[in-house]
């Protein structure tokens, strides 16, 4: 990857548009060796390391049967580059679900070395799980 802004949109864009083809190494391929992968939202969870996030790829997009990242806006300075997304799939195959959030990419060396990903886990249960909804609907959420 070239370090010009306009190769590094293209790149991470790539990043995003891979998780349609669902194939790890193709995901993967993007982040450095030593990638720090960290979720902010309660039911995410992160990992360290390029070979610890290709392996938990497969779960993940099982999980998540037409998992699609919409990239709604992308910006970046320097090497920090922030997406505002929509992701769409299937939760379990079954229970359809469209999420908004943000992750902030820090490109290093033509890699992705670190992401954050920014997203509301009361918005995905509330779309996959009844109890949940009902739950956060007498909470006055949804």
């Amino acid at each position: 990857m070239s370090d010009t802004p306009s190769s590094q949109a293209e790149f991470v864009r790539s990043y995003f548009a891979a998780f349609d083809s669902a194939d790890p190494d193709q995901i993967a391929a993007h982040v450095s060796p030593d990638f720090t992968n960290d979720h902010t939202a309660a039911l995410g969870s992160g990992c360290v390391g390029r070979d610890a996030y290709r392996e938990r790829l497969p779960g993940f997009l099982a999980s998540m049967p037409g998992l699609h990242y919409e990239v709604e806006t992308l910006v970046h300075q320097g090497d920090a580059v922030a997406v505002f997304y929509t992701m769409t799939g299937r939760w379990q195959g079954e229970h359809e679900f469209e999420i908004r959030g943000a992750q902030h990419l820090a490109l290093r060396d033509g890699l992705i070395a670190e992401r954050t990903d920014y997203w509301d886990s009361a918005v995905f249960l509330g779309q996959v799980d009844e109890a949940a909804a009902a739950t956060l609907r007498g909470l006055g959420i949804g």
